[in-house]
Parts: structure tokens; C-alpha cells; sequence
């Protein structure tokens, strides 16, 4: 059947408001962004099969946010260098409005496709896909036994998504809209077969 992969993204954090590209930097929860930590811990314990495994990015934001959980299941994160965030080069900590300002061109070629569009310096998003997916891969081979929670970034998700499940990576802001922070998107993974059983389901007061 696979292993059963619950994915979410972390918490809210300083830049969350403002819409600002967080990227490789490191921003800190915001107090909301700690109630939802906890608040994913809680829903995850009461789930009729408890994750028996944990694995998150090296970012603190992801960090902080598998903490809660890690806590009230009695599991130690593993960490995945794989599972970052990717890096937005010249939009890092900013937000579009601020690169419009400056250079509307990059705006609107990004806007128009994301992938041949990324911004000057960014991650090649192809390249992010590729990692990303050989990470829950990776995680899935090693735990058979399954569930597993994995705690990553918005944008290294949706575009992991569309690698796993053969959809253009150019389409991942249109196909993957919005992705809650703390909510769940339930996979199954098996070798080079992913099948998605939910996407985006809201966690105990998640906000």
C-alpha cells in the first residue's frame, strides 16, 4: 500500500502578514504560529494511527514548529536538508509589490511562469522539485511502518506536489493555490508512486 506521509507546512511567522518571501532565511514564529504548532501536536495524537515517525527541515520556523509534536508523541525530528525552503534570490525578504516597484518585468515574468520566470538568484524551481521529492521518497523507503509527519515550506511543498504526482511544476501556483500554515496533506507513497488521499486539511484550531 505505500507509507502514509502527513505533510504540513509550519507555523505563522513575523513575515506571514506582510506576504514577504521568507525563502533560506530565518524568520520566527509569530505567537499564532505557536498556537498552531501545538495545535497540530494535538490533532496528529488523537489521529486513530499516531504518526510513528517525525522528520522536518533544518529551518528553525519548521524546527519550532515539529517541536510540539515531537514532544507529545515522544519522537525525536529527524532533520532533512532536502525538506528547506527554496531560496527566492533577489525577492528574499520581500515582497512583490517591492520587486515591482523596482523591476515590474520580473514580476510579470514570474507571475506568468514561475519556474522559467524565477526571480534572478533563485533556486531553480525544477531543481527544488527534484530535491523535495527525493526526500518523502527517501522518508517513505525508511518507514514502512508509517504514519510519518513532515514539516516543511510552502513553496518547496506545492512544487514537491507537482513533481510527485506528474504535474507541471510551472502550474504550482495555480494548481496549489494556497497552503495553509499547520494544516495536512496526506500522501501515500510507494517507490515512484504517490497518490494524495487530502490536501490541505485544517488542524485543531488552525487559523
Amino acid at each position: 500500500m505505500g507509507t502514509r506521509l502527513l505533510v504540513t507546512r509550519h507555523g505563522q511567522t513575523e513575515w506571514h502578514a506582510e506576504n514577504r518571501y521568507a525563502g533560506t532565511s530565518e524568520v520566527a514564529l509569530t505567537p499564532t504560529g505557536v498556537d498552531q504548532a501545538r495545535a497540530l501536536a494535538e490533532h496528529v495524537a488523537k489521529l486513530p494511527r499516531r504518526p510513528v515517525a517525525l522528520y522536518c527541515s533544518p529551518q528553525d520556523r519548521a524546527r519550532r514548529t515539529a517541536a510540539p509534536a515531537a514532544d507529545l508523541l515522544g519522537l525525536t525530528p529527524r532533520i532533512v536538508p532536502g525538506l528547506r525552503e527554496v531560496h527566492f534570490g533577489l525577492a528574499e525578504g520581500r515582497t512583490l509589490d517591492e520587486v515591482r516597484a523596482e523591476r515590474p518585468e520580473l514580476v510579470d515574468a514570474f507571475l506568468a511562469d514561475p519556474v522559467s520566470g524565477a526571480f534572478p538568484d533563485a533556486e531553480p524551481p525544477e531543481e527544488a522539485a527534484d530535491r523535495g521529492a527525493a526526500a518523502l521518497r527517501e522518508i517513505a523507503a525508511a518507514e514502512h511502518d508509517g504514519p510519518v509527519l513532515v514539516v516543511a515550506h510552502n513553496t518547496l511543498i506545492r512544487l514537491t506536489l507537482c513533481r510527485l504526482l506528474g504535474i507541471p511544476p510551472r502550474t504550482y501556483r495555480t494548481v496549489f493555490p494556497r497552503l495553509e500554515n499547520a494544516a495536512l496533506t496526506e500522501l501515500v507513497v510507494r517507490g515512484e508512486h504517490t497518490g494524495m488521499v487530502r490536501f490541505n486539511q485544517p488542524t485543531t484550531r488552525n487559523t
